[in-house]
């Protein structure tokens, strides 16, 4: 099982790797068969680059620098093929330079983060290769979520059954995977060898966790999660076809495996798109300070530039809590008051405020100042700005547009502030690098005098829990009210989610966590009449 990051558009790249990796698959694991991740030639996934006719060639141009340079074992590998019926997903079994055999994917997913009817139409056979004496029977990631093909691949003679995925995660994704499998290998009575792929594409991350399961469809092998590596897995052919049971790695606890997906993230989105570093604006709070862990055990507190911009409104604890989050972890420290900025804009715009009372704009102005400085920061270092707000901030529009929303890659916006809490107390178990006052404390932004988060908001304890029902599962008004909620909070709460689209759509990109994500995952439109036609009904 080869469980690997590859590099979307990187086709050169990425057929090294496999060139590589099957070799030493062939020298070191003394394997007869290699299997990579769905679309490894090209990496997951491609989205437009498949409407390019170069990229076509040049995938087919690397897959037959594969098939001449790798021999001695099989090679399962994952790219997209065109015939005169249309683009399919595809992998090709190939052994020696030919190719025995090909399957194209039958179920192509179209809903949540997946797009693949836009790109290929699908495939209607099973594809069986004797690899070894073996009949194996070949699948592609969706193929595994319906009966059919699994079904089919039996009929035809398997008697062992690869599917190839690039499967993203999303909280409880690992464990839902295995029980899938396990109820095809109870109705086809097939061991299954599950490869997943590894690694952060843009809000994606594909967790890896690739298994193994056998005729008892139970789970006898498992690989890490977020790790690379080759995992040889034996097969067992005394008492027909099963997989013999090896190492098993643990099934970790939610909020680990949520922390290294957002560490993997960061680390492949800051790689892959070649940024010397990153540079945080710390507040003192609590979602700065996790951003903070996660960007330095993702690329290294010597790769990390912590910058804390002091108002009129910053109490001391929050400056001394900045300067000691940056020292536990060993960060580059700067501060950088910004009254005086403040101050020049206030002094610009007197003419055409004067008359007004002060209001948010004077906050927001606040925020855009500390957002013009880490983007100069930004500019002039060549390192990312990685933005702090969470899921709950940005669900009800509590952010500023071109302030603190201003960056490039926005690690925890798909975290809940409750989950934001969890992970913060995660961490410090293992090492304390948040102090216990900024857990402890009421969060605020900070932008007016004893400002807190629960005079404009209601407890997260509250609110966090409606969006989730709102957001996540598409729960109507009514239907939350049903469960317990004020609804008048309710109808607020939907207001304010469905007024802010636009600042979302403007937002940097994220690590998706959850099952339903802002950007990709969710798509409602900015201008809706829907809002007052609900109040009108």
């Amino acid at each position: 099982m080869a469980q690997l990051d590859f590099h979307v558009g990187d086709i050169p790249g990425n057929a090294g790797r496999i060139i590589e990796s099957a070799q030493k698959a062939r020298e070191e694991l003394a394997a007869d068969v290699i299997v990579f991740p769905e679309l490894a030639l090209t990496g997951y996934p491609p989205e437009d680059l498949l409407l390019r006719p170069g990229f076509h060639e040049m995938a087919g141009e690397f897959l037959a620098r594969i098939r001449r340079d790798v021999r001695g074992i099989h090679m399962i590998v994952g790219h997209p093929h065109g015939t005169a019926d249309g683009l399919f997903n595809a992998v090709s079994v190939i052994h020696d330079g030919v190719v025995l055999d090909r399957y194209f994917k039958q179920h192509l997913p179209n809903y949540s983060v997946f797009d693949e009817k836009r790109y290929f139409v699908p495939g209607s056979r099973a594809t069986v290769v004797d690899i070894r004496g073996v009949p194996t029977g070949i699948t592609i990631c969706e193929d595994i979520w319906e009966p059919g093909p699994a079904r089919q691949a039996k009929e035809a003679g398997a008697k062992l059954l690869i599917n190839v995925n690039a499967s993203p995660f999303h909280s409880g994704k690992g464990e839902e995977r295995e029980k899938v499998v396990m109820r095809r290998v109870e109705e086809t009575s097939l061991p299954v060898i599950y490869v997943n792929l590894v690694g952060g594409q843009d809000e994606l991350v594909f967790d890896g966790g690739s298994f193994v399961v056998n005729r008892d469809a139970r789970v006898s092998q498992r690989a890490p999660d977020c790790e690379e590596g080759l995992y040889r897995v034996d097969i067992d052919l005394s008492d027909g076809v099963d997989v013999l049971p090896a190492a098993c790695a643990p099934l970790e606890e939610e909020v680990a495996v949520i922390y290294r997906v957002l560490v993997l993230g960061v680390r492949d989105y800051i790689g892959k798109n070649g940024f010397g570093g990153a540079v945080i604006g710390l507040s003192g709070g609590i979602d700065s300070a996790l951003t903070l862990a996660i960007a330095v055990d993702a690329i290294g507190a010597e790769r990390v530039e912590a910058v804390m911009m002091p108002s009129r409104y910053t109490q001391d604890m929050s400056i001394e809590d900045a300067r000691e989050e940056a020292s536990l972890l060993q960060v580059d420290y700067h501060e950088v008051p910004i009254d005086d900025v403040f101050n020049a804009f206030l002094e610009s715009l007197g003419d055409l405020f004067a008359g007004l009372p002060a209001d948010t704009t004077e906050e927001n102005i606040q925020a855009r100042c500390r957002g013009v400085i880490l983007m100069a920061i930004s500019n002039k270092t060549g390192k990312i700005v990685l933005t702090t707000g969470n899921k709950s901030e940005m669900s009800v529009g509590y952010a500023t547009l071109y302030g603190d929303m201003a960056g490039g890659f926005a690690p925890i916006k798909d975290l809940p502030k409750l989950l934001v809490y969890r992970l913060a107390e995660y961490r410090n178990r293992k090492e304390r690098v948040i102090p216990l006052r900024v857990i402890e404390r009421p969060p605020s932004a900070e932008l007016a005098f004893d400002q807190k988060d629960e005079d404009l908001l209601p407890p997260y304890e509250v609110l966090d829990p409606i969006l989730e029902r709102y957001i996540e599962q598409d729960q109507c008004i009514e239907e939350i009210e049903k469960a317990g909620y004020d609804g008048t909070l309710v109808r607020q709460v939907a207001a304010m989610v469905d007024r802010n689209e636009y600042k979302r759509r403007q937002a940097p990109p994220g690590v998706r966590i959850t099952r339903r994500a802002f950007g990709r995952d969710r798509r409602y439109p900015i201008t809706s009449g829907y809002l007052n036609a609900r109040r009108m009904s």
